[in-house]
């Protein structure tokens, strides 16, 4: 059995090039750097001393890849996903896995065709806050969730970002906006910690501060099986902004701000003390609590040395591909409940979706004036919640 994961990355623009210096670097262990691929041949123009393609095809089928990273605007992750897996390779593909829940199942069915090995660069999930977050919910510390609110503001953008590719806040090129581009980080982790709404209204502002024609301002409201309720709010449009999360549960307060977790924690469960407590206005005493978390290594380079151990060693996934449909059902709720006025039950019908997108591409009247700017560090741009 090969010793060794062999890896194409696909598109080398700013994050591309991200992932493939890494690996061309060595810091993901028992793999290597083989090839890269880019429609445009001046992004291959860095990459002399392996193989480069231009059709991502070519890559594919060199046998010089065990696997591929893709890192395209978001409708190819679809389609080269789906030719990669039919090919016999494995996959890690950067959010989202596609721009529709129709695309994600078709993708996921691919993966499940395959037997192989299906990622997805949710890193977010790798750091430590997140992690401890977790923990906390499924310990059941909290009790009963009755509220979740998510301010999170600060993926503030300015319009030379959007000037800077032809395919970026279009219908066409991209297929949202900063649900679909900054959010899945976000919306992967409401899912991965509370699990899917049952119910979601929401409010969306297209161009509401910029000159584009997708999404920059939303406020959703969401329903859960068990009664919870959530708000969610987001924009590339506000500076300084502000990323603060309440999770409100029967034995207390979860505040997650500035790197920090806060249990304010009810002596008594609220929830009984509201119906046993003689007194019109008593409340339950509290306990102020800073919740430690550790300081391990996290971060892109931890999703993808996680995805060779699993295509080598069978190791448990950090991000499966497959649960990446969960983030994109939820960015078309809130754009599908914006567009028709009205609230969405889940699950979502994809193929209803499917056809408003469409619609709006083909009688999509934006005309994009690109600006070739100069790339910023991508680097700048990650964070933590």
């Amino acid at each position: 059995m090969a010793n060794k994961v062999r890896i194409g990355v696909i598109g080398v623009g700013g994050m591309g090039t991200f992932h493939a210096r890494y690996l061309k670097a060595g810091e993901v262990k028992r793999c290597e750097l083989t090839a890269v691929c880019d429609i445009d041949p001046d992004r291959l123009k860095d990459w002399t001393d392996i193989p480069t393609f231009t059709d991502s095809r070519e890559l594919i089928r060199s046998g010089l890849v065990d696997a591929v990273l893709i890192a395209t605007p978001h409708y190819d992750h679809t389609t080269i996903g789906i030719d990669a897996f039919q090919n016999g390779l494995h996959v890690l593909t950067e959010k989202p896995i596609s721009v529709h829940k129709a695309d994600c199942e078709k993708l996921i069915a691919a993966y499940k065709a395959s037997g192989k090995v299906f990622s997805v660069m949710y890193q977010m999930r790798t750091e430590p806050l997140c992690k401890k977050v977790k923990q906390l919910l499924n310990s059941g510390e909290l009790g009963q969730i009755v509220r979740i609110n998510w301010i999170v503001t600060d993926w503030f953008r300015t319009q030379a970002y959007y000037d800077s590719g032809g395919w970026r806040a279009t219908w066409k090129g991209e297929g949202g906006g900063v649900l679909l581009n900054q959010c899945p980080h976000n919306l992967d982790l409401l899912q991965w910690w509370f699990g899917m709404p049952s119910k979601i209204r929401a409010f969306c502002g297209f161009g509401k501060w910029h000159d584009i024609e997708v999404e920059d301002a939303v406020t959703a409201y969401l329903e859960y099986p068990n009664g919870a309720t959530g708000v969610f709010v987001t924009t590339t449009g506000e500076a300084p902004g502000t990323n603060r999360l309440e999770v409100a549960g029967d034995r207390g307060k979860l505040v997650v701000e500035g790197g920090k977790i806060t249990f304010i924690r009810n002596e008594e469960p609220m929830l009984e003390f509201l119906r046993t407590c003689p007194r019109g206005f008593g409340k339950p005493a509290v306990w102020n609590i800073e919740i430690p978390y550790g300081r391990e290594e996290s971060g892109h380079k931890v999703v993808t040395q996680n995805f060779v151990d699993a295509i080598l060693d069978g190791a448990e996934r950090i991000t499966p591909g497959e649960e990446g449909i969960n983030s994109v059902e939820l960015v078309n709720c809130m754009l599908y409940s914006t567009w028709t006025d009205s609230t969405v039950a889940l699950p979502l019908d994809g193929a209803a979706y499917e056809a408003k997108l469409r619609e709006l591409c083909a009688t999509s009247r934006f005309e994009k004036k690109e600006v070739k700017a100069k790339q910023d560090d991508i680097a700048s741009s990650f964070k933590s919640v």
